[in-house]
């Protein structure tokens, strides 16, 4: 008899991908209105860049969450890009750009984990992906929106309010959800 290895990928999971990508996309939408009021505010100081990477744990959540969730490869990048995908088809502002930003999000969230060898997906392997979506975002926004362009002390400012956002909404928000979800007795975790 042929010894076949069962797919990580279930009905269980691609509804639970589903799930993460359907609202967090609408999360990116809505972010994209407070993203439009905060550059509003931010602008006479001077400090309109700062908008972006306030808001950037928003936009890179989906990513973190599906990937501590679901504990297979691919899943931080699905959830991150077809959490775009949702963005986009609800009109967000960026419109077909958002499958760009969910592109280099998810590469950036799968990261992580896939640093780990897919093997530690607790709070190492959730912090280490918070990390290289910062750093693989950072890059992105260096070439797409200019960022190379402000003195280094901008740079390092928008770089580390970047990573709390990320922490916050990527690591802080993903872990508590997990935790109410085990709470609740709710079989999401696939491990």
């Amino acid at each position: 008899m042929e010894n076949k290895k069962k797919s990580p990928w279930t009905l269980h999971n691609i509804i639970l991908v589903a799930l993460i990508a359907i609202f967090s996309g609408i999360i990116f939408w809505g972010a994209g209105f407070l993203y439009t009021a905060l550059t509003v505010a931010l602008t006479p100081l001077g400090m309109a860049p700062f908008a972006n990477d306030i808001l950037m744990g928003l936009w890179t959540m989906a990513g973190p969450l599906t990937g501590y969730l679901i504990k297979t490869l691919g899943s931080a990048f699905l959830g991150e890009f077809l959490g775009s995908a949702v963005e986009v088809f609800l009109g967000g502002q960026w419109g077909a750009g958002a499958f760009i930003s969910g592109l280099v999000q998810g590469i950036g969230s799968e990261l992580g984990f896939a640093l780990t060898g897919y093997k530690k997906y607790g709070w190492f392997g959730l912090n280490l992906s918070i990390l290289t979506t910062v750093v693989v975002t950072f890059g992105w926004d260096i070439i797409k929106n200019g960022y190379g362009h402000y003195a280094p002390l901008m740079i390092v400012a928008l770089f580390i309010t970047r990573y709390i956002s990320t922490f916050i909404f990527g690591g802080l928000l993903t872990k508590a959800i997990t935790n109410m979800l085990d709470k609740s007795h709710l079989s999401v975790s696939t491990n």
